[in-house]
């Protein structure tokens, strides 16, 4: 049992008791940490407004890998604010930071992830709502796990899938599939290809995906999302919802 100071973005905060809060955060150097925050819903000198989704801070924690660790106090880098400006930027950061919090295991780093759902964060405080920013970062994430469905290849025979934009493939939870081994969920070439810059670039706003391709890519990073996921997602309803497009059933 150490202290440690470290660069954290919280993705969840409960209320523990009377006074206290639990924090979820997610540090590069000691990935994702439980801790106990006490007297936080009544100590603004060491907390403050600190402990809000999506914070950026500076923490000084005393770890404990056997249970709740306690966080010290926080001061604030940056509580991207205008993220809370609007409904559906709000309901993809959320997204984002349960997709990190469901996937990371406790105590693992990955400065990658880390990186990433910061840049999400930074760009959503300062861009629009744009679907392509939710398909650019699930595609990012699984890759950056390990679990990117294959773009390159049919999952089931092994044909390669060259890059070709009047081309259409199918969806799986695996990847694609070329036209001989499925007839249903078809993405199109173009689509594949946007997917495949995605990867290409870590900036956020480079790739635009229209209304249907942002949908077809949807249809194969959901199934690809679910596959690795052992309950429901609390957060899809809500960007469902806010950003009015189709419920995601498989997620949620």
């Amino acid at each position: 049992m150490h202290q440690e100071s470290s660069e954290a973005i919280v993705l969840s905060v409960m209320d523990y008791g009377e006074a206290d809060r639990i924090a979820t955060l997610f540090t590069p150097e000691r990935g994702k940490i439980r801790a106990l925050a006490r007297n936080a819903r009544t100590s603004r000198r060491r907390f403050g407004g600190a402990l809000e989704p999506f914070a950026r801070l500076q923490v000084r924690i005393v770890l404990r890998d056997d249970r709740l660790s306690i966080l010290h106090d926080a001061d604030i880098i940056t509580l991207h604010p205008a993220i809370r400006r609007d409904l559906a930027t709000l309901a993809l950061a959320g997204y984002a930071s349960e997709l990190c919090d469901r996937f990371l295991p406790d105590h693992h780093a990955n400065h990658r992830l880390f990186r990433l759902l910061a840049a999400c964060l930074a760009h959503l405080e300062s861009a629009p709502y744009d679907q392509s920013d939710r398909r650019f970062f699930e595609i990012n994430l699984l890759n950056i796990l390990g679990y990117r469905p294959s773009l390159d290849q049919c999952t089931r025979c092994g044909a390669g899938l060259p890059p070709d934009p009047g081309a259409r493939y199918v969806a799986s939870a695996s990847g694609l599939l070329c036209s001989e081994c499925g007839d249903e969920g078809r993405i199109a070439g173009e689509t594949v290809m946007l997917l495949q810059k995605s990867l290409g670039t870590g900036r956020f706003g480079v790739v635009r995906f229209n209304e249907q391709q942002a949908a077809e890519a949807g249809r194969l990073l959901d199934m690809a999302i679910t596959a690795h996921l052992d309950r429901p997602l609390k957060s899809i309803g809500f960007l469902c919802e806010m950003t009015q497009t189709p419920p995601c059933h498989n997620l949620s």
